[in-house]
């Protein structure tokens, strides 16, 4: 069966790895769709997919035409999730799926949601999920080094939407407004954008990877912010112990994200690339015990994470099959980042974050 599927905002993740992805499987998926507030963004990739070009989600939402919704656009999905979902729809929504608690907390017909985390998509983590084979976790340990996005990017020549202030205003509105839901009115600003842009804008992929082979951590028992930023957390997992490290690194020469899985027969270290990068290979070494003799396994895999998250997908629409990050992870990614916020930040944030 051929999706017919709308996109909201088409900046990078839209640019890159969506539209060209969705054009690469027409047996799979048709655009009949597409919106950015910037008409100059929108106009342009409609005539290129044969598509209804929209200026106002609200308005495309209206029209309909469409089985599922692709959300890429930036800051929180909350509003335009829900609504959606309403109306009918299936949906993929980028993470994060929203700020705040409050914004999910009603969400109807959850069962047609798929959050995107395409690293849980990645065949390197598939065979090593695999691999575990349901052994507990001794300690999940993660490392980070974020260079740039304007480095990662100097490939792609994507084209920035510009919408105009009018246009952003209620978007940049909501925003706040779940924002002081999560951290309260007077968290600072330093805060909100950590907790935005850092926590639930990249290191909440890691915290989704965590749930994938450990499940949600019992406990935040510790997290610093130092120049930079680097963000460091750490506390309980069920059966062990985690630690999670992000770094910006403006002159860092590459993207770096290693991720570590300790358990009592041996590892799994997965190297994640850039991922801006379409079919870069990440890495994983799985190290075991034959007989007296450690073994090291390598794997690479040219499988595209976000091609497979679409087939993923398509298999949620067509066939109800449940994806792997639905309300409840993407909701417990929530809980996680407001925890790591509240035991780095102490008094100065409150909101929900308080309580987490």
């Amino acid at each position: 069966m051929r999706v017919k599927v709308a996109v909201a905002g088409l900046g990078v993740a839209a640019q890159i790895m969506y539209l060209p992805l969705l054009a690469r499987r027409p047996e799979l998926f048709e655009i009949t769709a597409v919106c950015d507030l910037d008409p100059a963004r929108a106009e342009p990739a409609a005539r290129q997919a044969g598509a209804r070009a929209f200026t106002d989600p609200w308005a495309m939402l209206g029209q309909g035409g469409f089985d599922a919704l692709i959300v890429l656009t930036a800051g929180s999905h909350g509003a335009l999730v829900a609504a959606a979902l309403s109306a009918g729809h299936a949906v993929l929504c980028e993470k994060p799926l929203a700020y705040s608690r409050a914004e999910v907390a009603g969400l109807d017909h959850a069962d047609r949601l798929m959050v995107g985390y395409m690293k849980q998509y990645d065949p390197a983590v598939r065979r090593a999920v695999a691999l575990l084979d349901g052994r507990a976790v001794r300690h999940f340990d993660v490392t980070v080094l974020h260079p740039t996005g304007e480095s990662q990017l100097a490939f792609a020549r994507v084209r920035p939407s510009r919408p105009s202030a009018e246009a952003l205003e209620p978007w940049l509105r909501a925003d706040e407004e779940a924002l002081d839901a999560a951290l309260g009115p007077a968290a600072p600003a330093p805060w909100r954008s950590l907790y935005a842009d850092v926590v639930l804008g990249s290191l909440c992929h890691d915290l989704a990877l965590m749930r994938t082979f450990a499940g949600p951590p019992a406990t935040v028992e510790h997290a610093a912010v130092w120049e930079g930023p680097s963000v460091e957390a750490a506390g309980a997992l069920e059966h062990g112990r985690y630690g999670l490290r992000w770094h910006y690194l403006p002159g860092h020469p590459a993207y770096r994200e290693t991720v570590a899985v300790h358990h009592e027969d041996g590892s799994l270290e997965l190297v994640f690339p850039s991922p801006y990068l379409m079919n870069a290979p990440t890495l994983l070494t799985a190290t075991s015990l034959s007989g007296t003799t450690e073994t090291r396994a390598a794997f690479r895999d040219v499988s595209e994470a976000f091609e497979l998250q679409l087939e993923a997908f398509h298999a949620l629409v067509t066939e109800g099959t449940p994806p792997l990050t639905g309300l409840g992870g993407a909701l417990a990614d929530i809980v996680t980042a407001q925890a790591i916020i509240r035991a780095a930040a102490g008094n100065a944030i409150g909101g929900e974050a308080h309580d987490a």
